[in-house]
């Protein structure tokens, strides 16, 4: 995973039609500008959407993600999506530890490492979320809580599978408080030196809070930042494919 990696979170919007909408004004977008080829592109929409826009992007190099797994392969888990099913209808990326998960449905880091554990186990690459909320921020606890969110994680030898992690401050991620370049560099710093101690140079960084066409560049220009998840600005096609293209700018000005 040399190139820029772009995911698009959709969390829980778009019905079916607007998903399929969305998804082939991305892809045309993308294909048009030459982007698609550039970077790593992957579409994130809600559960029920996933096998309409996996046939809308068939054919193309921009791949299907989930936002979510459970941990068993199958059985008596109503409400739950597993792995395998992912699988079926074409993902090739999940989402795992995603910061609303971890608050609003209280998913510790246990559980969070036995999801990653069983999206290896179904070849999907997790796209796992770590970040500090507010309050940890303010006690001064960044550097703990990332190395916490991790620990279990790196302790067990599946972690030289392919995957992908994702900073997420989350005490800027709609609390009207913006993450300056230099606090994210220092984040990302800290997880690549770690990630790095652990064997896992192979694993890139994404960023994740709040990234808009109007701040791209400049948070793509921090050192480790290897690209970008992207929540409400990857709703609209033409946002999201400028997103895109500024993660491509900025790693060809960077090198």
């Amino acid at each position: 995973m040399t190139e820029p990696i772009i995911v698009g979170n959709w969390k829980m919007n778009t019905n079916v039609s607007e998903a399929v909408h969305l998804a082939q004004q991305i892809r045309q977008a993308a294909e048009q500008s030459g982007v698609d080829h550039q970077c790593g592109i992957v579409l994130c929409p809600p559960f029920v959407n996933l096998s309409a826009v996996g046939n809308c992007l068939r054919g193309s190099t921009i791949a299907l993600g989930a936002q979510n797994c459970w941990i068993e392969p199958y059985g008596a888990f109503t409400g739950e999506i597993s792995a395998a099913m992912l699988r079926s209808v074409g993902c090739e990326f999940v989402i795992i530890g995603h910061s609303e998960r971890r608050t609003i449905f209280h998913e510790d880091d246990a559980l969070i490492r036995q999801k990653m554990l069983r999206a290896w186990e179904e070849s999907l690459v997790p796209i796992l979320c770590v970040g500090e909320t507010l309050h940890e921020r303010q006690l001064h606890r960044t550097w703990n809580v990332l190395e916490s969110q991790l620990e279990q994680l790196l302790a067990i030898e599946e972690r030289r599978n392919p995957w992908v992690c994702a900073y997420e401050p989350v005490w800027a991620i709609g609390t009207g408080i913006a993450a300056e370049p230099p606090q994210i560099e220092q984040a990302h710093a800290f997880l690549r030196a770690l990630l790095d101690a652990h064997g896992c140079t192979h694993v890139p960084i994404l960023y994740g809070g709040s990234i808009t066409p109007t701040n791209a560049v400049a948070l793509f220009s921090v050192p480790n930042v290897a690209g970008g998840l992207v929540g409400g600005a990857s709703l609209n096609a033409d946002s999201f494919v400028h997103i895109i293209a500024a993660s491509i700018h900025a790693r060809a000005t960077n090198r």
